[in-house]
């Protein structure tokens, strides 16, 4: 299995460059809404978070999430902490999702690749980004965040010159070129570099 990491900072439009992939029938795996579920779900995901958070980081078996952020994005050390505990778990979720996957190609999406040290157990990566003022604009308005809100997680995350230059590939999602035809290049490459890695 040929594994791809996607990534690209908040409002980068990594979620439309998944959706593309997809449609090419590429399987694409979604971190971040993966570790949410896994978050409500998984007993050893539970209870990390309740040990660095308390029992007050729950509320009717969902996560607090606004209480969990408005801590744990002004501590970058309690940040560090929970991510060392959390991020093997998913990566051993996504070993198992990668094995129900037919074709020799997966896409792992996730806009903390970097960060979280996932791009060591992938065969290349696709950054997508954007300028910050439209990745602001897109923010505020998919999910009503403040300018506050979203530059505090845009420090959290690498710098796209830090990506890019981690990257295979970059996609360029700033509205002056068209994102389709970026991907079905990078798609084409993929596919062959994917044959061409289990052939016998």
């Amino acid at each position: 299995m040929y594994k791809v990491g996607l990534t690209g900072g908040i409002g980068s439009g990594k979620s439309t460059v998944a959706k593309v992939f997809r449609s090419l029938g590429v399987p694409v795996y979604d971190a971040d809404i993966e570790t949410r579920k896994l978050i409500d779900s998984d007993p050893n995901v539970i209870e990390v978070y309740q040990s660095l958070f308390g029992e007050r980081a729950y509320v009717d078996g969902k996560l607090d999430r606004q209480y969990v952020a408005g801590i744990v994005f002004n501590d970058q050390d309690l940040l560090k902490q929970l991510e060392s505990q959390v991020h093997p778990l998913v990566y051993l979720h996504f070993l198992d999702w990668c094995e129900k996957q037919e074709g020799d190609l997966v896409i792992k999406e996730s806009a903390i690749l970097f960060e979280s040290g996932g791009d060591r157990f992938l065969n290349e990566v696709i950054t997508v980004t954007a300028p910050l003022e439209l990745r602001k604009a897109r923010v505020m308005k998919r999910d009503g965040l403040t300018e506050e809100a979203i530059l505090a997680r845009v420090r959290n995350q690498w710098d796209d010159e830090l990506k890019i230059a981690a990257s295979t590939y970059v996609i360029h999602a700033d509205e002056r070129q068209l994102v389709v035809p970026q991907v079905l290049e990078v798609y084409r490459e993929l596919k062959q570099k994917a044959a061409g890695a289990f052939a016998v």
